[in-house]
C-alpha cells in the first residue's frame, strides 16, 4: 500500500462536504463571512476555536473546500467509525504523539489539500485561551498558511427539542480570517522555533476572534 493509498480520501472529504451543507443549512442558518480568505488551491490549516460539538461539522459544511479534521479517537465508535473514515477524517489519539495522525496529517498538506483542527486540543470555552503545540508543527513542517476560524453562536444556548444541539433554525456565524504563516520565515523546526510560532498563532487566532465577536456582536 502506498502513502497516497493511505492517506484519507480527498473525495470522501468531498462527500464530507455535501453532507455538512446539508445537514448544516437543513438543521440552523449559518451564516459565513469571508470564506474567500482561504485560498483556493494549495495546503491550508484550518484553525477553528470549539465551544460545541457542531463546531467541526459547521465548519465542513460553509468551507469553500472539503476539510480533513483531526478527530478525537472516541468519536469512532460504533457505526461512526467506518462513516468518519468514508469522509475522509483523520482519528487522533490525544493521550500521546499520534505518529499515524501527524503522518497522515502531513499527508493531506503535501497533497495540497485542507486540514482542519481545533488548537485548543478539546471542547471547552472557545476563546484560544490554551494552544497545544501541534498546530504550530504542522503549519511550521509543511509551510501551509493558517486561517483562522471563529464559530460563534453554536454554545449561546440549546435546543427545547434536542438539548444537545444548538437552537434548530438559529443563526450560527461563521467567520474566516485572514491565512497567515506561522514560523518567522527561517524554516527553524526547533523547539524554540515552534514555541515562538505556538505564541505567534494564538495572538493571530485570539485577535481575530476579538474581531469576528466585534462584528458579529455576539
Amino acid at each position: 500500500m502506498t502513502d497516497s493509498d493511505r492517506l484519507p480520501s480527498a473525495g470522501g472529504a468531498a462527500i464530507g462536504r455535501r453532507i455538512g451543507i446539508g445537514l448544516m443549512y437543513g438543521l440552523w442558518r449559518p451564516r459565513v463571512l469571508g470564506s474567500w480568505r482561504v485560498p483556493s488551491a494549495g495546503p491550508v490549516i484550518l484553525a477553528g476555536n470549539h465551544a460545541h460539538n457542531v463546531d467541526g461539522p459547521m465548519i465542513m459544511g460553509t468551507a469553500p473546500r472539503p476539510v480533513h479534521f483531526l478527530v478525537k479517537k472516541e468519536a469512532f465508535a460504533g457505526p461512526l467509525d467506518p462513516f468518519l473514515r468514508g469522509i475522509g477524517q483523520l482519528k487522533v489519539d490525544r493521550t500521546g504523539t499520534d505518529r499515524t495522525a501527524v503522518t497522515d496529517a502531513l499527508g493531506v498538506l503535501e497533497r495540497g489539500g485542507v486540514l482542519g483542527i481545533f488548537p485548543e486540543g478539546t471542547r471547552g470555552e472557545g476563546d484560544f485561551a490554551s494552544l497545544r503545540a501541534g498546530l504550530a508543527y504542522f503549519a511550521v513542517r509543511s509551510g501551509a498558511p493558517i486561517v483562522p476560524v471563529a464559530v460563534l453562536g453554536s454554545a449561546e444556548r440549546a435546543s427545547r427539542a434536542i438539548p444537545a444541539l444548538p437552537p434548530l433554525r438559529g443563526r450560527v456565524d461563521v467567520v474566516f480570517g485572514d491565512a497567515f504563516q506561522a514560523g518567522d520565515g527561517s524554516g527553524r523546526r526547533t523547539r524554540k522555533a515552534l514555541d515562538e510560532a505556538t505564541v505567534r498563532i494564538q495572538e493571530r487566532l485570539t485577535a481575530h476572534l476579538t474581531e469576528a465577536r466585534r462584528f458579529t456582536g455576539r
